[in-house]
This record gives structure tokens, C-alpha cells and sequence, in this order.
């Protein structure tokens, strides 16, 4: 018997303004799709391209700077800790628009930090906007990303995912989910209380969602591994493409 015939599938991934650092999520969805032939598409303000969103069978909003608390409805002025890399307004207007598109497009959306704390945004949630010194010495990228532990919500998707009540993930932030956005319910959370992932509380009838405080695509090493729950991530996340992609043809 031949193999089976790869569905292709093209992913729309927004750009995140470092070319290194989109590779690695360019790598990390096309890296040993067995079943998927994976095309990426770049997503981005810059390139003006929102409508090309409804060329893509699934999305994912990447990490980057922080967001405007614009956006959730926050006073900038009295914002104390200076964004590292300041503002992207365009960007996250650009974003905000490429979600509610896949929303109404029945497209699966993977946010991964920055991503899921735009999404949390725009569905009404907040952040907080700095962790404080004794949180960010566990969350927040030093020379290289921290690594610690969260407890996986039982009966969650994500559980079903990983199959398991705890895994160790890699962060890099210094903000976080504070409240929850609507029909948002937390999957994942850290030993000190932060939200580290949230998932539809009801899903039915709604695209596939899945908001990721930590960076799966970096948890590859330079002979291409990843570790299994990140493999199982990505893995879902095709499958659920595929699934929605067959559903429209």
C-alpha cells in the first residue's frame, strides 16, 4: 500500500517583526506533518494583507510586544512599566481584524502568548500589565526562556490533548491573562496562580481555539525535536484544520 495522501493545508501566521523568530514557528507547524502538506502564509500590517486570511484553512497569532491597554480598556498614562519595545497599535488593529475574520470564517485559531492575550482582549478580557520582580524571576525571559511547571485543568481540551495533569512549558512574559474574556474558561495554570492557557468553556459550534501563555514552537532542539506535549499541540491543531477545511469542501 502507498502512503496516504497528504491534505494540504495552508497556515496564515502573523508576523511578529523578527525574521528568527517567525522561522521558528514556520518550522514548528511544517516540521513531520505526516498526514498535512502545510503551507505558510505571513500575515502582517505591513503587508497589508488581511484579506488574504480567508486563503488560510487556520491562523496563528504570535508572540511580540505588548499590547496597547487601549485594547482592554486601560489608561496607558498610568501604565508604570515601560514597554520594552513600545507600542504597535497598527499591529494589534491588524490582529484584532485577522481574529474576528477567522471567527466568522470558521477558522482554527492557536494563539501563542502575545496571540492569546490579544484574544482574551478582544473578547473582553484583561491583562495585567507587569508581573512584579518575584513573578517575572519564573515568567519572564531572562537570556533564555524560563522554564517551569503548570497544573492542565481536568476535562479540559488541552487535557485531552496532553493527556496528562501537568507538563513543564518555557515563558517568556511579563504580563498576563487577569480576567478572562467571555465563553473563555482557563486550562492551564502556573504554581503561583497565573493563567497560563484558556480554551472555549462551550465549544460547540465555534472554531477550534486554543491560547498558549508559553512558546511551543521554541521547544525544539538543533537536532529538530520537540517535546511531546508540544508535539501533540501542533499535531491537534493540524488535524482540527484538516477537519474544518473537509467540513467547507
Amino acid at each position: 500500500m502507498g502512503m496516504p495522501k497528504k491534505e494540504k493545508i495552508t497556515i496564515g501566521i502573523t508576523y511578529c517583526n523578527r525574521k528568527e523568530v517567525f522561522a521558528n514557528y514556520e518550522k514548528w507547524l511544517s516540521h513531520d506533518a505526516w498526514n498535512a502538506d502545510v503551507e505558510i502564509l505571513q500575515l502582517s500590517y505591513g503587508k497589508n494583507n488581511l484579506n488574504e486570511i480567508l486563503n488560510c484553512h487556520g491562523l496563528v497569532l504570535s508572540g511580540g510586544v505588548d499590547i496597547h491597554p487601549k485594547f482592554y480598556g486601560s489608561n496607558n498614562l498610568s501604565y508604570d512599566f515601560a514597554p520594552e519595545n513600545g507600542f504597535q497599535e497598527q499591529r494589534d488593529e491588524f490582529e484584532i481584524n485577522a481574529y474576528k475574520a477567522a471567527l466568522k470564517n470558521d477558522i482554527p485559531v492557536l494563539g501563542i502568548c502575545r496571540g492569546a492575550q490579544l484574544i482574551n482582549c478582544i473578547l473582553g478580557g484583561s491583562l495585567i500589565q507587569d508581573l512584579g520582580s518575584e513573578l517575572n524571576s519564573v515568567h519572564k525571559k531572562d537570556t533564555q526562556d524560563k522554564l517551569h511547571p503548570v497544573n492542565i485543568e481536568a476535562k479540559s481540551l488541552l487535557a485531552e490533548i496532553i493527556m496528562d495533569s501537568t507538563m513543564m512549558i518555557n515563558s517568556a512574559h511579563h504580563q498576563a491573562v487577569k480576567y478572562l474574556g467571555a465563553g473563555l474558561r482557563v486550562n492551564a495554570i502556573s504554581n503561583e496562580g497565573i493563567f497560563e492557557g484558556f480554551e472555549w468553556e462551550e465549544k460547540t459550534g465555534k472554531p477550534f481555539l486554543l491560547g498558549l501563555q508559553w512558546h511551543p514552537e521554541r521547544l525544539m532542539n538543533d537536532e529538530v525535536k520537540e517535546d511531546e506535549p508540544s508535539k501533540k499541540i501542533r499535531m491537534h491543531f493540524v488535524n482540527e484544520i484538516i477537519k474544518s477545511k473537509n467540513k467547507k469542501l
